[in-house]
């Protein structure tokens, strides 16, 4: 009989771990959507820090309930966002410079040009109007500028329902794929 109290009391303490676990370090999440195709597809599940700083060319998983832009004083204002969570890439952060050239497709972070071998669906020739007139553009210090994989189909910092995503409204880093099996592992960067 003590033995089985054991075992209980055991499964008892494991699934609590697991919970906190779950809950406050990692998460997994379901992704949907293609704007990270071909790094990620629709369905798969990725674990996904919950602490920690990303770092450019991390994919991160982001609630974009608003929108951070530029104002006419190049002061950051809050707009409304997508209400809903989106998975994106780190281009740059805090106090760094991007520039795009959209007739080139190229995407510069502090005057060297990105090389992007994610990108397997075409470079960056879309201008979603969210900076239109205003690349290079500086990132706010507390906010990152962020893009899809999929760049002719991605809502990201382009475009004004997405903009600068304040260190707030990241979720967590993607750490690894988990499924489907055959896929398990890292993530290209």
């Amino acid at each position: 009989m003590k033995s089985a109290a054991d075992l209980a009391e055991t499964l008892v303490i494991s699934f609590f771990v697991m919970m906190m676990i779950f809950t406050y370090i990692f998460n997994v999440i379901t992704i949907s959507g293609d704007s990270m195709r071909n790094t990620l597809m629709p369905d798969d599940r990725v674990l996904v820090s919950l602490f920690g700083t990303p770092e450019n060319g991390d994919v991160i998983i982001v609630n974009a309930q608003q929108a951070f832009l530029l104002d006419e004083n190049n002061s950051v204002s809050a707009e409304q966002g997508l209400h809903k969570n989106i998975v994106k890439r780190v281009i740059a952060h805090g106090g760094q410079t991007v520039d795009i050239d959209f007739s080139k497709g190229t995407v510069s972070v502090d005057g060297e040009i990105l090389d992007e071998e994610y990108l397997t669906l075409g470079l960056t020739h879309v201008d979603g109007g969210a900076f239109t007139g205003q690349y290079p553009i500086t990132v706010p210090e507390g906010f990152y500028f962020v893009m899809g994989d999929n760049r002719s189909i991605s809502k990201d910092s382009r475009f004004s329902d997405v903009g600068f995503i304040s260190d707030e409204s990241v979720v967590g880093t993607v750490l690894i794929r988990i499924y489907p099996l055959d896929t398990f592992g890292s993530l290209a960067s």
